[in-house]
């Protein structure tokens, strides 16, 4: 299976505001943003299960939307911190149930990942 594709990481001010894309070239029952900041462990930013029902961290709750159109999934992220910077993975999983399908979801559990876009927010 082909991996997913991301673009749209670039470096912003913060404050400020970055969209972020994910072409899928099949379909998937979970899809979703993981992310990895300098010295941090890879963590669920959203997801969006097979209902099209999202879930987001707490630490982006109010500012970050994750949708889906046709075989892109994107990452709408507002109110952009320093600490949102990182690289940004697409991630997809077609035995994650709606229940799992959550950005809390251990990130072993999700089978296939992008190579990732980066995602740089200066003070």
């Amino acid at each position: 299976q082909a991996h997913p594709v991301e673009s749209g990481g670039d470096s912003v001010q913060s404050g400020g505001s970055l969209k972020i894309s994910c072409v899928e070239s099949s379909h998937w029952f979970c899809m979703g943003w993981f992310r990895q900041g300098p010295g941090k462990e890879r963590e669920g930013v959203a997801t969006l299960n097979v209902d099209a029902v999202p879930a987001y961290a707490e630490s982006v709750k109010g500012r970050f939307t994750i949708s889906r159109d046709k075989d892109t999934l994107y990452l709408q992220m507002n109110d952009l911190k320093p600490e949102d910077s990182g690289t940004y993975y697409c991630v997809a999983d077609n035995y994650l149930t709606s229940s799992r399908c959550k950005p809390g979801t251990d990130a072993s559990r999700f089978d296939n990942w992008g190579q990732g876009t980066q995602v740089t927010v200066s003070p």
